[in-house]
């Protein structure tokens, strides 16, 4: 049987793409979304630092109960709204979150474009990457409207024209960023059909948290 991997995301829509890309890798997840949409997951971010710990660990607890040693976040929001390194310690299960990723991808960059969920997910990222290389230039830019349209089921293509992200990837092109982060882990969803209408390079973080879940 294979091991199973708790995903912690803030819906059931995007808890269930981290199921998904974990399968693609061969690996077993276990959905465990925090909210039930994303203006509950964006209200949930902006409660107290003691409640989300509370909450968090009581989903760990769960997924050990489960047969989880591993828990793959899922979620560039919740893992810049909780801090999951002690959360590691303290439950002895191997913690992977799209920060980790951030950490050792900001010193290959001097000017990078991101775009989050929500200003809570745009600060953490921010933070992670300030933090990894304080010379880094960053743009950032909120699309809770987008994640919207993506939990409706809209189709990728009609998304990035009627959210204008060709128009946005390229303004930050045009103010010298070297690539653009997808900031959120609904945002592969459209990373396909944006590609198509821009020249800037996208970033997404789950291909190197799957190996690091794997590792």
């Amino acid at each position: 049987m294979s091991e199973l991997i708790a995903v912690l995301a803030g819906t059931p829509v995007d808890t269930q793409m981290g199921v998904d890309c974990l399968a693609k890798a061969g690996l077993a997840g276990l959905a465990f979304p925090i909210a039930q949409d994303p203006r509950q997951q964006t209200a949930f971010q902006i409660s107290s630092r003691e409640e989300k710990s509370a909450a968090v660990g009581a989903v760990l607890s769960k997924a050990r109960s489960r047969g989880c040693q591993k828990a793959f976040v899922y979620c560039n929001s919740l893992s810049g709204a909780v801090d999951f390194s002690p959360m590691a310690v303290e439950t002895g299960m191997t913690i992977v979150t799209p920060l980790d990723v951030y950490r050792d991808l900001a010193p290959r960059y001097r000017r990078l474009g991101l775009i989050a969920a929500n200003a809570q997910g745009l600060a953490g990222i921010e933070r992670t990457l300030f933090a990894a290389n304080p010379e880094l230039d960053l743009l950032g830019a909120c699309m809770l409207p987008a994640v919207l349209s993506i939990e409706a089921g809209q189709p990728p293509e009609a998304l990035v024209e009627q959210h204008h992200l060709p128009e946005l990837a390229e303004w930050f092109r045009l103010c010298g960023m070297e690539a653009l982060v997808l900031g959120c882990t609904h945002f592969p969803y459209f990373k396909e059909a944006l590609a198509k209408r821009t020249s800037l390079p996208l970033i997404d973080p789950a291909e190197e948290m799957v190996h690091r879940i794997m590792g």
